[in-house]
C-alpha cells in the first residue's frame, strides 16, 4: 500500500524542518545580537531571546507533528485524537506559511510550503478512519454489514 511510505516521508520532512527552523531561527538571534542595533525602540537582547525561545518552540511543535506521523507509520493505523488535531494544524500552519512565503521569501519556499501540506494531507486522506473500519467495527468487507464501500452480502436462502 501506499499509506506507510507517505507516513514516513511526513514524519521525516517534518523533523527535518523542526531542524531547520530551530536552526535559522537561532541563527537570527545571534545575529541580531552580536549586530547590537535597535529595532525602533526595541531591546536587542530581547528580540535575540525572542527569536531563539520562537525557534525552539516551533522546531518542538514540528517535532511533535513529525512524531505523530512516525507512530501512524509505525503502527499503520490512523491518526486519532490530539494527534489528528496536531497533523490538521501542521497542516493549516504550511497553508499560511506558504501564503506568507509566496511573498515574503519567493515561489521556491512556497512549493516547499505546498508539498509539505500536500503530504500532510494525503497522509490524512490515506489514513481515512472510515476506510478503515465499518458500522459496528467490522473490518472492510467483512462482518454482517458490512464496510459503507462494499456491497452488502447477498441473502442465503434458509
Amino acid at each position: 500500500m501506499v499509506r506507510r511510505p507517505v507516513a514516513w516521508a511526513v514524519a521525516l520532512v517534518l523533523f527535518a524542518e523542526a531542524l531547520g527552523i530551530a536552526a535559522v531561527n537561532w541563527f537570527l538571534g545571534v545575529v541580531v545580537d552580536r549586530q547590537d542595533m535597535s529595532l525602533a525602540g526595541l531591546d536587542p537582547h530581547m528580540m535575540s531571546v525572542s527569536s531563539k525561545a520562537g525557534g525552539v518552540v516551533l522546531g518542538l511543535y514540528f517535532a511533535l507533528c513529525g512524531l505523530v506521523a512516525l507512530l501512524v507509520a509505525l503502527r499503520d493505523r490512523a491518526p486519532a485524537g490530539a494527534g489528528k488535531v496536531l497533523l490538521v494544524s501542521a497542516a493549516v500552519v504550511h497553508a499560511l506559511l506558504g501564503a506568507f512565503a509566496w511573498g515574503l521569501i519567493g515561489w521556491t519556499a512556497f512549493l516547499f510550503m505546498v508539498v509539505v501540506l500536500g503530504l500532510i494531507v494525503l497522509l490524512l486522506m490515506t489514513y481515512d478512519s472510515r476506510a478503515e473500519s465499518g458500522p459496528a467495527g467490522t473490518a472492510p468487507g467483512g462482518g454482517a454489514g458490512g464496510s459503507p464501500l462494499t456491497p452488502p452480502a447477498a441473502p442465503t436462502a434458509p
